[in-house]
């Protein structure tokens, strides 16, 4: 394999590991927001019990409609609150899950460059081996020869 070749590999195997790295960072990223989101959802859900108990009780004691009205309208907000916030979760889940699968694509392209700039040193060294050996074939070739070509000049 000529020198262009390996360095065209190299160059390609260089962008191809940037690239990895690259979206390693991304989910690194992405898994740290999916978190947060998840915690910011953990975070209203317990607000929510919290204050659902704390006027479930409020409640038992009596309260005006007026009140009533307050607490379920801003109950109805809450649940909003928290079904959006699920939904910020599974979409973090969806991107992490999306750039993971990329980062696997992306691991298995760097092996696969690898793998074949080893097959391609493996063949060079072996075709330099096999042309090493024919020369030195050649040569012992050639020394037989000469000695026996002297051997004869001797006789006569």
């Amino acid at each position: 394999m000529n020198e262009e070749s390996m360095s065209a590999l190299q160059l390609l195997l260089e962008r191809a590991t940037q690239e990895r790295d690259r979206l390693a960072g991304e989910l690194r990223r992405g898994e740290e927001v999916a978190l947060r989101e998840a915690r910011q959802g953990d975070q209203l859900r317990n607000y929510r019990g919290e204050y659902l108990q704390r006027w479930s009780t409020q409640f038992g004691r009596g309260s005006t409609m007026e009140i009533v009205n307050c607490y379920q309208s801003f109950m109805q907000r809450l649940d909003e609150a928290v079904s959006q916030q699920q939904r910020q979760v599974e979409a973090a889940q969806r991107g992490v899950a999306a750039v993971r699968q990329a980062l696997m694509q992306a691991e298995q392209r760097v092996a696969s460059i690898r793998k074949l700039m080893e097959r391609r040193r493996a063949e060079t060294l072996r075709a330099q081996e096999r042309r090493d050996q024919r020369q030195t074939d050649e040569t012992a070739q050639q020394q037989v020869l000469r000695r026996a070509r002297q051997g004869l000049s001797l006789q006569h």
